[in-house]
């Protein structure tokens, strides 16, 4: 059975439109009911601070009350915070309405288990085929309660200044800190406040509509500028429900989620606390690869989306691992990717090094990549089709080792990507352009 309404993120759309009405996250929460807490039980509803969260977080406390099962609602939090706090308020499953990096008239719908982990694709499924029925209204002594619990969030707050080394503060750091308007403007200020840093927040005054618009992680353009124009060691962005880090450096140059893992696996390996491989995925930059192999440092690649990193750093035995985009897993730390989390480490690294992130970074060198969509009519396997194979092969055997070609169909658009990375820019960009025009003349 293949999902009809999960991406690789939870359920999301545009307000308004379907999946995301009202009357759909009434069914969607009734038929998560069914499946994750069948007998009753509780769940932990948090948001970021889109407008529309308010009708969604109402939606959802009515079709888990109806079925039976107890809400705690806690507000606006970032979904790491969430995925924590299900463990120590002991619930049976979670969920987080957020559309993440999206604008705010996009919203969406995730569950996490009662470990604070992503749900498997089977669950999700299961979910998915109890849609088609009406919401459950279970006999009025069965029904649920509902409870607000929002002062848990210091209980989070606690536990991410707690994942710093021992001894370790963040005393003598000026940092600015952007949080995208979204769903960490309260706690990660105050987090990085109280270890000691001089802080600097901007993207801190959400009003519903201005998530994600000109801060944070996919737009840090105001961080780079006011890193250099405060004189500050490094700047910290956040997307909007926190799960994403993107770091810029005292030059105000940005450090992506690949050299971030470079520089906590480095500083784990120094410190002996690096176990299994580091896992990125198909896209994240050669230059990790090649510059992790340098130290001895295994790594390996899974398909995009935190939850496939983070599957196989379990199947693995690892403990780090991430994308590009900034979705870190510390998983020494915490149970599930951690902007904020995956953020003080990095500044711990800086401290207990007395190294700026300049220089932490500065030994990873990051290839130039060139992306190319191609739009199909529909989808078909493009690497076994023998033109684009050889297509692919005589780019790869241009580039001697020290480059790469990823064809990727998109999971949410007709759409082929056609990725081509290597050291020479110019030659990286001949390479995409010739495979892209391989692959529209093979489409069906």
């Amino acid at each position: 059975m293949s999902r009809r309404y999960f991406g690789t993120d939870g359920v999301r759309g545009k307000v308004g439109e379907h999946p995301m009405t009202v009357e759909f996250a009434l069914r969607l929460a009734s038929a998560a009911a069914r499946v994750l807490a069948p007998e009753g039980g509780s769940v932990l509803v948090g948001k970021d601070t889109r407008l529309s969260g308010y009708m969604f977080e109402a939606a959802l406390e009515a079709g888990f009350v109806a079925a039976g099962v107890n809400v705690l609602l806690v507000g606006p939090l970032p979904t790491p915070g969430i995925a924590y706090l299900l463990k120590t308020l002991k619930c049976d499953f979670g969920a987080v309405i957020s559309a993440s990096h999206n604008p705010y008239d996009d919203n969406g719908i995730k569950f996490f288990d009662r470990e604070g982990g992503k749900l498997p694709d089977e669950l999700e499924e299961a979910i998915e085929s109890w849609l088609d029925e009406p919401a459950l209204t279970r006999d009025s002594q069965a029904l649920g309660r509902a409870t607000r619990v929002d002062k848990q969030r210091t209980v989070y707050q606690l536990f991410c200044q707690s994942t710093l080394p021992a001894g370790v503060d963040l005393s003598g750091l000026k940092v600015v800190i952007d949080c995208a308007n979204g769903a960490a403007y309260k706690v990660a200020p105050r987090v990085l406040s109280d270890l000691g840093a001089d802080i600097i927040p901007i993207g801190c005054s959400p009003n519903g509509r201005n998530i994600n618009d000109g801060c944070g992680s996919t737009q840090p353009e105001l961080l780079r500028m006011t890193v250099a124009g405060v004189k500050a060691q490094a700047g910290i962005a956040l997307d909007g429900d926190g799960d994403r880090l993107v770091m810029v450096d005292h030059l105000g140059r940005i450090v992506d989620g690949d050299q971030l893992m470079y520089v906590l696996a480095c500083a784990r390996q120094a410190a002996g606390e690096l176990h299994g491989p580091v896992v990125g995925t198909v896209m994240s930059n050669l230059g990790l690869e090649l510059a992790l192999k340098e130290r001895g440092i295994d790594f390996r690649r899974a398909a995009v989306g935190d939850r496939y990193v983070l599957q196989m750093l379990r199947e693995e035995g690892g403990v780090l691992g991430g994308e590009t985009s900034g979705h870190l897993l510390c998983l020494d730390r915490t149970t599930t990717g951690d902007g904020l989390v995956a953020a003080l480490q990095v500044l711990a690294v800086m401290k207990q090094t007395q190294k700026s992130l300049a220089e932490l970074a500065a030994g990873m060198q990051k290839f130039p990549q060139k992306l190319i969509n191609v739009r199909t009519r529909q989808r078909f396997d493009a690497a076994s089709h023998p033109e684009v194979a050889a297509a692919v092969k005589a780019a790869e055997a241009a580039m001697a080792g020290r480059g790469r070609v990823v064809l990727r169909a998109s999971g949410t658009e007709p759409v082929f990507r056609v990725m081509v990375e290597g050291e020479d820019e110019a030659a990286v960009a001949a390479h995409a352009a010739q495979l892209a025009r391989v692959v529209e003349r093979a489409a069906p």
